[in-house]
């Protein structure tokens, strides 16, 4: 008979954390993940009370292009109430990019700019 081994400090009770997360709703777990996106491109666009001390672009384009494309996956199951502060902010995001960037891409290569049509600073 195998019995579960207990459970030692700093080792996660994954048989809690599931159903913690079993009663939390999808859109509320989309938006999360949408807000966690954005806040760790700001940081690494150095929009942050660090600066520049974190800032990587090419790490920015990949977390802006996963927001990006988590929107436009989740479009039509987050309501609008949920969806446009979000893409707002991705819009944000988008443009500090832009002006980060020494060499800024072209009008829909961008990052995201896949999924939301080409931004024009």
């Amino acid at each position: 008979m195998s019995e579960t081994p207990p459970e030692t400090p700093g080792t996660p009770d994954f048989d809690a954390m599931a159903r913690d997360i079993a009663e939390v709703p999808a859109v509320e777990v989309i938006v999360t993940v949408a807000v966690n996106l954005m806040s760790a491109a700001a940081v690494k666009l150095g929009l942050t009370e660090e600066g520049d001390t974190y800032k990587d672009l090419d790490e920015a384009r990949k977390l802006v292009h996963a927001l990006a494309g988590l929107l436009d996956a989740s479009a039509t199951e987050i309501s609008s109430f949920h969806a446009a502060p979000l893409r707002d902010g991705l819009k944000s995001l988008q443009l500090a990019f832009r002006e980060a960037s020494l060499v800024p891409d072209e009008p829909g290569q961008g990052p995201g700019e896949k999924y939301t049509g080409p931004l024009y600073s």
